[in-house]
């Protein structure tokens, strides 16, 4: 095993783990359940509670 071969793995490796988390973060976002958190944050700037 030499040095190129442990970056290309490396480099697989990372680019697989990252693509994992963002699919994470995307399932997050889409989740039916969120959707009334996320639209209440929406609309946050605009309430004015004066």
């Amino acid at each position: 095993m030499n040095y190129e071969t442990v970056a290309k793995f490396a480099q697989q490796g990372g680019a697989v783990y990252f693509f994992l988390i963002f699919l994470c973060g995307v399932a997050y976002a889409c989740w039916p359940r969120k959707r009334g958190e996320f639209d209440r944050a929406a609309r946050l700037p605009l309430d004015e509670d004066d």
